[in-house]
């Protein structure tokens, strides 16, 4: 008995002897040893902005970028449908908040309405097509400087059609031809008119830009009772009647949706231009705490699946060094005195 006691310290000494020998020997490569990796930064939240139709209304959209932008969440991706797709293209194409502002002070309703008496609408709406070409500087909407699409249905099968490359001010033209009000514009072989009928506030569009959070922004009609006063306004509401359901479950899809009090300006009142944007001022505001708890919890959940990626990449190099050890590594290891494949 003590002579086993006496010759196991021996065994451990000669055997360590033996590793350390060879462990190197020529033409033969040593297992790895486990290095400690830091945790990459998760990546940034991307912010989208899904920017609803509404005519006039349209102007609270403004007052919305104007809060995310002061409170430093300036969206990353937008996408419009109909009056949001106005904004949505200007703001898109660099301009910010108070640039728009600026802009919308300025607009000249005749510069963007152009009446023509015609089967297909009172409204030809070239004029704001080229009112939007000549603000985002003729540039495409691939070529903006932050993702765009605007949002327009198919008038021959009412498919839902979403531009993302190609003429801005056309695209813009198309998702904003109210039906009856608007001609339908012609693109290829198929003639487009208001994304509302479809998609009401696009979120799904904004989603599919790579935004990881939609906010969006819905200012559409809500049938409250009462019939419009105006063939505009009762078209308005029809559009927003038919695309509800459509847009309530789409809304559903937002992570945060802000609801500017709009309901009481007209579709053609641009002289309540001013109260549109503080609204949606006033409304971004209030919605601010909870933007601000969606993008944490996502934060949050990246930083865990970020720990949970590095600690599955250790393991398995781990594992590897584990694997490509040496015969007397390994019993060097079951001897506990081999510690190359330790986890740092």
């Amino acid at each position: 008995m003590r002579m086993a006691v006496f010759w196991r310290p021996l065994a451990y000494l000669g055997l360590a002897g033996l590793a350390a020998c060879a462990g190197t020997p020529a033409g033969k490569t040593t297992a790895p040893a486990v290095e400690a990796t830091s945790a990459p930064a998760p990546e940034p939240i991307r912010i989208g902005i899904a920017l609803g139709g509404g005519a006039a209304k349209g102007f609270a959209h403004i007052g919305v970028i104007k809060m995310l932008e002061a409170n430093g969440l300036a969206p990353s991706v937008v996408s419009g449908t109909s009056a949001g797709s106005v904004v949505g293209a200007l703001y898109a194409s660099g301009m910010n908040a108070f640039e728009l502002q600026e802009k919308a002070v300025a607009l000249d309703e005749t510069k963007i309405r152009d009446l023509q008496l015609s089967s297909g609408g009172l409204v030809q709406g070239q004029k704001l097509e080229d009112y939007v070409n000549a603000q985002v500087q003729r540039k495409p909407l691939e070529q903006l400087a932050k993702p765009f699409v605007a949002v327009a249905t198919r008038l021959e099968d009412g498919e839902r059609t979403v531009f993302a490359r190609g003429n801005t001010g056309q695209a813009v033209r198309a998702s904003s031809s109210i039906p009856g009000v608007f001609q339908p514009v012609s693109i290829g072989k198929y003639h487009f008119v208001d994304g509302g009928i479809v998609s009401p506030v696009p979120v799904d569009a904004a989603r599919q830009l790579g935004a990881d959070v939609v906010i969006a922004v819905d200012i559409s009609n809500k049938a409250r009772g009462k019939t419009p006063e105006h063939l505009l306004g009762a078209l308005g509401q029809s559009i927003a009647i038919m695309g509800q359901k459509l847009g309530q479950a789409e809304l559903a899809r937002a992570d945060v949706v802000i609801r500017p009090q709009v309901l009481d300006i007209g579709p053609v009142d641009f002289n309540q231009r001013a109260s549109a944007i503080m609204e949606g001022e006033k409304a971004a505001l209030a919605a601010m705490p909870q933007i601000r708890a969606r993008i944490t919890q996502l934060q949050a959940e990246r930083v865990q699946s970020t720990r949970v990626a590095q600690q599955k990449a250790i393991e398995a190099q781990r594992q590897d060094c584990l694997d490509k050890r040496s015969r007397l590594q390994r019993l060097a290891g079951m001897a506990g005195m081999d510690d190359s494949c330790a986890t740092p």
